[in-house]
């Protein structure tokens, strides 16, 4: 998913700076690749919650073990939110 990401990123910026010898579409260039930087760290993130919650990236793994981790919480930045709920948050 994550190799995905960044292929749709890599698409956009070549699409966009098509035509390199237009000045506007070099600035243009540079605005997907920074939403898609800010895209990155917050799939990041959700990659790395699910490996620490579920010891597996493992989508099967991981859809059978989410019953069992339903009302576990976490202590994120002094507030206490629920795993999955910030796991979906990292996604979204």
């Amino acid at each position: 998913m994550f190799l995905g990401w960044e292929g749709v990123g890599l698409c956009s910026y070549l699409l966009i700076n098509f035509w390199f010898g237009r000045l506007q579409a070099n600035k243009a260039a540079l605005k997907p690749i920074i939403v898609n930087r800010i895209g990155d760290i917050g799939l990041a993130l959700g990659i790395f919650t699910i490996y620490f919650t579920f010891n597996s990236i493992d989508y099967s793994t991981v859809f059978a073990l989410t019953p069992y981790f339903k009302n576990h919480s976490i202590d994120f930045f002094g507030f206490e939110i629920n795993i999955i709920t910030l796991i979906c948050f990292f996604f979204l």
